[in-house]
């Protein structure tokens, strides 16, 4: 008898670690969001090089594929020539769904300076998402 009751208190305490463990299909977290540049009329989707005093727009859309995850921030920051970045722009979030068009223009008057923008959505959990574009002065 005292075997059964140890070997049912033994099951019961395997299947609750079982039903308690939440399988992760991606753990680095990063399978959860998706973030692409928008690609259409005007937008800047890849590296380009352009004259000063050009208007630029890039657009972003990001998504958490877990509603329990939401996208919580969102960050655009700028390195030139490979310098330290500076953030350009930043948001709070608290939604499954982002777009944004970041729109300036680029005022750098020294040819072949690079200028790589670094966007950047976080989600509850902490993991980021992230896809960068480099502008060149002509």
């Amino acid at each position: 008898m005292k075997k059964l009751i140890k070997n049912l208190l033994l099951l019961s305490m395997l299947s609750m670690i079982f039903v308690a463990c939440d399988k992760d299909d991606d753990e680095e977290g990063e399978g959860e969001m998706k973030m692409e540049f928008k690609s259409g009329s005007g937008y800047t989707a890849t590296n380009k090089t352009i004259a000063t005093g050009t208007a630029v727009k890039i657009g972003i859309e990001a998504e958490s594929e877990e509603s329990k995850d939401p996208l919580i921030k969102f960050n655009i920051s700028e390195a030139v020539n490979g310098g330290t970045p500076t953030t350009v722009y930043s948001q709070d979030l608290n939604d499954a769904d982002f777009e944004y068009d970041y729109n300036f223009t680029l005022s750098d008057t020294i040819s072949g300076n690079e200028h790589k923008f670094t966007f950047t959505v976080t989600n509850r959990d902490g993991f980021n998402k992230q896809k960068a574009l480099t502008v060149t002065v002509e």
